[in-house]
């Protein structure tokens, strides 16, 4: 949503506008605002206003972000959130209680490469380089860059990713990396093979820096971690030493300078060393009182809660947790049941000791009855959105964990 707003409003010229427009009418909500539940509907929203313009849409939504603002709000922990609010505001003319003074700064100097996915609030800047045309995964960021209709890669890129969905666009694509890992990771660790083409891709896409999850952007610890992960569940190591730059103290920084940590990226990053006594520590002291853990790639506790029971091989406190928010129907979910969420939960209960049949069976029926219906978007980027593959081969595993459960 946020990014298909962005070419709305800054790339008119793009193949698809009035298809994009369309999108975002139809997208809107009964409220006014567009996107996610709560908080998660703060940058969705801003973006399609500004995009919009002088529609009604846009006055119901700009009525709809004074309510919000009205009150406190909690930023969600999504890609760049502390810049782009106070950014679009301030096009939009709205007051928040965020502090803008980070965004001024950073239009005064060299854009750190790790922000290059987020250009689309900055505009163009020369120390930016595409790669094959490309800015940083993001068709906004790469619009804002090209500025205009340019023959190239950049406008092939553009006119291609638009098309595949008719007009709107996703918010990072292409992703290689992010995805052979994840997916290979889910299908390994529980049992199941993966093609040997999967594995040479992504031992092929380490730097020295380690690796990362799409043309263009930087490498990092959660894109490095699970590639190494992947790899050695494939009995090919991989260059392990890359890791090492993103160490900070007891656990491991996403990029360096980070703002907040994540409790994901250190699962991942202790299965690739297998032992590491001080990332255990920290990851177990970042467990919620219920059980559960949080993460800041991702709405759902039920996806942070399986990446640590996973790298620490198990934990009771979590099942206690899982066991007792299993909804009336066999699903899991922090808003609702859903299919991706009711696959992490299968796949946390079946590190217990315990007879958890019952709950994996109940579980896996529910994951049989999903059938074709899409999986709601749960992940962070600049807003929140699915990567369908991944959430499909979590379900395989999940399946196929729940069966060995019951033997």
């Amino acid at each position: 949503m946020y990014e298909t707003g962005r070419l709305v409003a800054l790339a008119p010229w793009l193949k698809g506008h009035q298809a994009r427009i369309r999108y975002l009418l139809d997208s809107q909500h009964a409220d006014g605002t567009w996107g996610g539940p709560g908080e998660y509907a703060l940058v969705p929203t801003l973006s399609a206003v500004d995009a919009l313009g002088r529609h009604p849409a846009a006055r119901r939504g700009l009525a709809a972000l004074r309510r919000l603002l009205s009150r406190p709000v909690k930023l969600p922990d999504t890609v760049a959130v502390e810049l782009i609010v106070p950014a679009l505001a301030e096009r939009l003319g709205l007051r928040t209680p965020f502090d803008p003074r980070p965004l001024h700064a950073l239009r005064h100097r060299p854009l750190p490469d790790k922000l290059w996915h987020t250009l689309e609030i900055f505009g163009p800047r020369p120390e930016v380089v595409p790669v094959g045309g490309i800015v940083a995964a993001s068709p906004a960021a790469t619009a804002v860059h090209l500025g205009m209709p340019r023959p190239g890669d950049g406008l092939r890129y553009l006119e291609a990713v638009q098309e595949a969905h008719g007009g709107p666009v996703p918010a990072g694509v292409p992703v290689p990396l992010f995805e052979r890992s994840w997916i290979v990771v889910a299908l390994k660790s529980a049992g199941l093979d993966v093609p040997d083409a999967a594995i040479g891709e992504i031992a092929a896409a380490f730097g020295p820096r380690g690796a990362a999850g799409g043309p263009g952007l930087p490498a990092d610890a959660d894109d490095t971690a699970t590639a190494l992960h992947a790899l050695a569940l494939c009995d090919s190591p991989g260059p392990i030493s890359t890791l090492g730059r993103y160490r900070e103290a007891r656990h491991f920084a996403c990029f360096p300078g980070e703002r907040t940590p994540s409790t994901s990226t250190n699962a991942h990053a202790l299965q690739a060393l297998r032992h590491d006594r001080a990332l255990e520590e920290w990851l177990r002291d970042m467990q919620e009182p219920d059980g559960s853990w949080r993460d800041k790639w991702h709405a759902s506790p039920y996806y942070a809660t399986a990446c640590v029971t996973n790298a620490l091989r198990g934990n009771e406190k979590a099942v206690d947790w899982v066991l007792a928010t299993q909804r009336a129907d066999g699903s899991w979910g922090r808003w609702e049941g859903t299919y991706e969420e009711t696959a992490y939960a299968i796949r946390i209960l079946a590190w217990s000791a315990r007879d958890v049949t019952a709950a994996t069976g109940r579980g896996a029926q529910f994951l049989h009855s999903w059938g074709e219906r899409p999986h709601p978007p749960l992940w962070h980027d600049k807003d929140l959105y699915t990567p369908t593959r991944i959430v499909q081969a979590e379900g395989v595993a999940a399946l196929h964990l729940a069966c060995a459960v019951s033997r």
